[in-house]
């Protein structure tokens, strides 16, 4: 079973907002949800999977790409086992199909991320 899931992709024109959420689906990770880092992450077609913005256990503290800073806000409610991302000032470039991703270090690499969602595709069209 997939531990992650994440709903909200779409179609969007350029300048429009988007936003992502990755909830908890399988029983016994949400127990445990508050005590990970989360992350969200891209891959665009023939590329590689990218960093995009992770934020802390409690959600005092987040990190983003610099493609993404002051346009995309990440954010979490441990209450309700899920993780946002709002993505705003969207730009054709942002097409990917997006993932959200969990770990117990603050690191930026995929390979540091324990658990993954299937993604969801997010289109900007110019």
């Amino acid at each position: 079973q997939v531990p992650l899931v994440e709903t909200g992709g779409g179609l969007v024109q350029a300048g429009g907002s988007l936003r992502l959420s990755c909830a908890v689906s399988e029983r016994t990770f949400r127990s445990t949800f508050s005590s990970y880092i989360m992350g969200w992450f891209r891959q665009a077609p023939g590329k590689e999977r990218e960093f995009v913005a992770m934020i802390s256990r409690s959600g005092g503290a987040t990190d983003y790409a610099d493609s993404v800073k002051g346009r995309f806000t990440i954010s979490r409610d441990n209450a309700k086992n899920t993780v946002y991302l709002q993505m705003n000032s969207l730009k054709p470039e942002d097409t990917a199909v997006y993932y959200c991703a969990a770990s117990v270090r603050w690191l930026t690499r995929a390979t540091d991320y324990e658990y993954w969602g299937l993604g969801t595709q997010v289109t900007v069209s110019s």
